[in-house]
């Protein structure tokens, strides 16, 4: 029996590149950010008391926000939450399709909804329009047609119009999205603001990243102290210096007084320095040689003010000093690059 041979479809063809399309692209570009960046300059023209409005409606709320969209909104809805999240407000994105089948029990006559819709006319999220209306919960819309279905349900509208999108088509969200994700972070930071929200706030929603490092990292966090400080009296003797220093591995040593109190410090670099001259090193005491006044720290200050501390003055070590100004610790570069504070 004769088998039919099967019928191999003709390879589709890529389509050309233009000769011209470097420079092409390059001038499309520049117009998609010139379009997206009026779109937001759009923005602070129509700014108005009513955005004022929206940040008092979620500060007097004693729920959370909810934030829905679909599409492409719904995407720029996810990272809103998050940023409203991470600065102080509690805030969730709620897709409006799986509100309609269940979800919307996580909205409560409390709550705030920060719909987004362009259009203002999404189906999935004009369905759980009524039911957020009828609960009493605060309804603000991100829209960009004020006499949208969307729009006119809303408590507080944020106009999000633009003139047009960034797409050649004027299609596809573009300048759009930009113009609403905007908006969000606005009113995410006049919130931050109001609230009084503070540095040391957003590095405790933030301890696993480099953030929440720089934010919460103090300098008792990661200095050397107890055994592993090295220190000498000032009276000690040159090769006694070196050795502390060599045994401790800190690039220097603290040099104290009779009372126990910093008189100096000796350094990797001052060794350096030092033996450029030559000297008999053997007759030498540490405090002939050592650097008065050092630069110092305290433990409660954080890690990060350290590194701009060493980097202001050009050296790679710094002693800790608690209260009484007495030696409590010191730390090096290298302490610093260990704790990821740099």
């Amino acid at each position: 029996m004769r088998v039919a041979a099967r019928a191999v479809p003709p390879a589709r063809e890529e389509p050309a590149l233009r000769a011209d399309s470097r420079p092409r692209s390059l001038a499309l570009a520049r117009t998609v950010l010139s379009i997206e960046a009026g779109a937001i300059g759009g923005l602070v023209a129509r700014l108005d008391e009513r955005f004022d409005q929206a940040v008092k409606r979620v500060l007097s709320s004693r729920g959370r926000v909810l934030v829905s969209g679909i599409g492409k909104s719904g995407h720029i809805a996810r990272k809103i939450a998050s940023t409203l999240s991470s600065t102080g407000t509690p805030a969730y994105f709620v897709h409006p399709a799986d509100a309609s089948h269940g979800d919307l029990g996580m909205i409560r006559r409390d709550d705030v909804l920060l719909a987004l819709s362009y259009s203002g006319e999404s189906a999935e999220l004009l369905t759980i329009i009524p039911l957020i209306k009828r609960q009493g919960a605060v309804l603000i819309a991100i829209c960009g047609n004020a006499g949208s279905t969307l729009a006119r349900q809303a408590d507080v509208l944020l106009d999000a119009r633009v003139e047009q999108e960034a797409c050649p088509l004027n299609l596809a969200p573009t300048a759009s999205t930009t113009a609403a994700l905007a908006l969000g972070d606005a009113l995410a930071v006049a919130l931050l603001d109001a609230r009084g929200f503070s540095a040391e706030d957003f590095a405790r929603s933030h301890p696993g990243g480099a953030i929440g490092r720089r934010l919460l990292t103090r300098v008792r966090d990661v200095m050397r102290s107890g055994q592993d400080l090295p220190r000498v009296p000032e009276t000690a003797s040159f090769p006694q210096a070196l050795l502390e220093m060599s045994r401790k591995g800190l690039g220097m040593t603290a040099v104290l007084d009779d009372q126990g109190r910093i008189a100096g410090i000796f350094t990797d670099g001052d060794l350096r320095r030092l033996l450029e001259g030559s000297p008999d090193i053997r007759s030498l005491r540490i405090g002939e040689v050592m650097t008065r006044s050092p630069r110092t720290i305290h433990p409660d200050r954080l890690a990060a003010e350290a590194v701009q501390l060493m980097e202001r003055h050009r050296i790679n070590q710094l002693l800790v000093l608690d209260d009484n100004a007495r030696l409590v610790g010191a730390l090096n570069m290298h302490d610093l690059f260990r704790a990821k504070v740099i």
